[in-house]
């Protein structure tokens, strides 16, 4: 009866371990979702300042 009941246990201890990992796993996801998306904001923002620049170039040259 000792050895059901510890396999019991150690099921539900490995559950346990299971579920916090999964939650861990959730909430770093969501971090790095929130990161992917500052990165193509900034990346967006750049490249739009780019080409501004590009622009004001191109009639800088034609000026000449």
């Amino acid at each position: 009866m000792f050895w059901a009941m510890f396999a019991i246990a150690a099921g539900f201890l490995g559950l346990a371990v299971l579920g916090v990992f999964a939650v861990r796993v959730f909430l770093e996801a969501r971090r790095l979702g929130r990161q992917v998306e500052d990165s193509a904001r900034r990346i967006n923002r750049a490249a739009e300042e780019l080409e501004r620049a590009a622009a004001s170039a191109a009639h800088a040259v034609d000026a000449l």
